[in-house]
């Protein structure tokens, strides 16, 4: 498959995803966890299972680390994340994992709606499931890699 022919297909089949599982218009402020949409980006961009160094998620998400450094404080005050050992490192370097709290308010203030992509994955067999949730995987870890090494490139920012 070339370059132009996954473009497509990823251009055509989101916004079907999208219009089939997006929430209703709810207000993240009205859900029980009241995260502003800063806090709730971050925590869609942590994992309950690989911990993330705060550096790298500062750079994927351009902000400053000072930035994120005081929403991961308020955010593990509020018992959604946890600081960890990143994986690979010496025990001097801190990672972040989503809590089972966290995972919950990822889950509530997504713009996919739980139910409905439920519902959705329901109508696919479960080969097919792992083979959506490998691909969306993979397209996940290619921004990131691309937002990390454009953010190198241009010296922080990636518009």
């Amino acid at each position: 498959m070339t370059i132009d022919q996954a473009v497509e297909t990823v251009q055509l089949t989101y916004p079907q995803v999208y219009y089939a599982c997006h929430t209703r218009h709810q207000r993240k402020r009205s859900t029980e966890h009241r995260l502003s949409a800063r806090d709730a980006s971050i925590l869609a961009h942590c994992s309950g299972h690989s911990p993330i160094v705060p550096a790298r998620l500062a750079r994927h998400l351009s902000i400053a680390r000072s930035t994120l450094s005081e929403a991961l404080k308020k955010l593990t005050q509020a018992g959604y994340v946890k600081r960890i050992g990143a994986a690979g490192g010496d025990g001097r370097q801190l990672g972040v994992l989503l809590t089972a709290k966290g995972v919950r308010a990822v889950r509530e203030t997504s713009v996919l709606e739980s139910a409905r992509l439920a519902a959705v994955l329901e109508h696919a067999s479960p080969s097919e499931r792992a083979a959506i949730t490998t691909g969306l995987t993979k397209l996940a870890e290619a921004c990131r890699r691309y937002t990390e090494e454009a953010s190198t490139r241009v010296g922080g920012s990636v518009s």
